[in-house]
């Protein structure tokens, strides 16, 4: 478990003002509905992988305002006194609906859905899309990356290019939701029960009088993971055969490694690998590791891997916790529905010149339709939270935007997924996060319900996302009624 923190003064400064509005004007108790959504996928891809979660419910858990907190806003100057004794007593008391980690979306589903008094609502913006932004961008950039490798593992090496200690650490533990096997961040490793991974660095090599003594002194202290890095002086003409050398006399002595091999962390990684593993066959060693890093990422394994390269385990770094090429996530959190006079949600809209930029109103759910023959993902229909489907009748979907764009599943031939699920209920968390590898498990399953075509790195089809008629609907009266306003 990552250490708990009270984040409640991680916010920007107008969701305090906002809320002391609220208070002035006696909006305390008014609900509402928030959506916290992305609107296009990170990395020119198909789809997103949603992480996050357990962080934002351990922040809701803590959203109070401490004594240091309100003198520090007293001291400010810009908030009145019976709104900072208010502060004094705050809770989170709504309730909270999520897609759970590791799950497939896609853009305008609602990751998140807040109902709750206003003035709570508003407070918690800000902290969760940095929760989920960030998790779900690095998350999402893994699963390319683990995808590339074609089943080769993956190892997250990039705690020291991390944007600091918190992106360092929960980006590990994003990755490894993502698929990777485990990281060399010792602190993750340790919080969310993964695997620590490494070998060892050129300065070792450097600090012995030769390659070949660095490399006896590391295969003896590390005999079942002797993972030799051969790239310090001249990777073919010293570093393996040196290391077939070490690998040779551990052999004669009868230790046989569980898990031994070579790094290889610079020059022509194709070429390098491909004549290092023609030495270490030639040796014996032909169930010897060829691992690799140097600023990888998806690209660039999936062309080393269409050259041949003989590689067998992949260590990404920077270009996977920085996210290197798409480095935010985009995520938005905006207003869905409010409570009237007498007690009823009504629909909110926002309106844009930026047709992308409109929202859908109402309190929503997200279904996901399945081919029920073959497991795979059809489609996601947003819907009104009080929309009923019989998977036995026909159903007709179509694109929001080009309507003549249609799809009918016949009735009996697909299975329907609600995708959002309980977190909250009246303030108490209702909902318990699975271990990060169980997390990592589901998120495989999830993406091998993708057809292949969705999970292209360049160009991949899109999965369609419609909206149900009713939504559609009023969507669309919606913006017609503000349309011929005077606003």
């Amino acid at each position: 478990m990552y250490p708990s923190q009270n984040l409640t003064l991680m916010t920007d400064l107008y969701q305090l003002t906002m809320m002391q509005g609220y208070y002035t004007y006696h909006k305390t108790s008014q609900r509402v509905v928030f959506d916290l959504f992305y609107r296009e996928n990170p990395f020119h891809g198909a789809f997103a992988i949603a992480a996050g979660l357990e962080q934002a419910i351990d922040y809701i858990r803590h959203l109070s305002f401490s004594r240091e907190d309100i003198e520090y806003l007293r001291s400010l100057g810009i908030f009145q006194e019976d709104f900072l004794t208010y502060l004094e007593n705050f809770r989170f008391t709504g309730d909270i609906d999520a897609i759970p980690e590791g799950t497939v979306v896609f853009p305008r589903e609602p990751l998140i859905r807040v109902n709750a008094p206003i003035i709570e609502a508003q407070l918690v913006e800000t902290t969760l899309l940095n929760l989920i932004n960030h998790q779900s961008l690095i998350a999402t950039k893994a699963a390319r990356v683990v995808h590339a490798a074609k089943g080769d593992p993956v190892m997250e090496f990039g705690l020291r290019r991390a944007q600091g200690p918190d992106a360092g650490t929960l980006g590990a533990r994003a990755a490894v939701i993502g698929g990777c096997i485990g990281t060399s961040n010792v602190l993750t490793a340790k919080l969310f029960d993964v695997a620590p991974k490494g070998t060892h660095s050129h300065s070792w090599v450097m600090s012995f009088d030769s390659e070949l003594e660095a490399f006896r002194a590391y295969a003896k202290l590390f005999p079942n993971m002797c993972i030799l890095l051969v790239d310090t002086y001249d990777t073919l003409r010293s570093g393996v055969p040196n290391a077939i050398r070490v690998f040779q006399e551990m052999r004669d002595q009868g230790i046989h490694s569980s898990m031994y091999g070579i790094r290889l962390d610079s020059g022509d990684l194709a070429y390098l690998s491909i004549e290092a593993k023609k030495m270490l066959d030639a040796a014996g060693f032909s169930d010897a590791i060829i691992s690799a890093s140097s600023d990888l990422d998806e690209h660039l394994i999936r062309d080393l891997k269409l050259q041949g390269a003989q590689i067998s385990l992949w260590g990404v770094g920077t270009k996977l916790i920085t996210a290197q090429d798409n480095p935010s996530f985009g995520g938005v959190y905006k207003m869905a529905a409010e409570e009237d006079h007498n007690g009823q949600m009504q629909p909110k809209i926002k309106l844009s010149n930026n047709p992308e930029k409109i929202t859908n109103p109402g309190v929503k759910k997200v279904l996901r339709i399945y081919d029920k023959a073959s497991g795979y993902m059809k489609a996601d229909l947003i819907a009104l939270e009080e929309e009923v489907y019989d998977p036995e009748k026909d159903l007709t979907i179509f694109h929001p935007v080009d309507t003549w764009k249609r799809m009918t599943f016949k009735g009996g031939t697909y299975t329907l997924r609600s995708i959002l699920v309980p977190i909250f209920r009246g303030g108490e968390c209702v909902y318990e996060s699975p271990s990060v590898m169980d997390i990592r498990d589901y998120c495989a399953k999830e993406q091998e319900t993708l057809y292949r075509e969705s999970r292209r790195l360049v160009n991949p089809q899109t999965v369609p996302v419609d909206l149900s008629q009713p939504l559609w609907d009023m969507k669309q009266a919606m913006m017609h009624a503000y349309g011929k306003s005077d606003l």
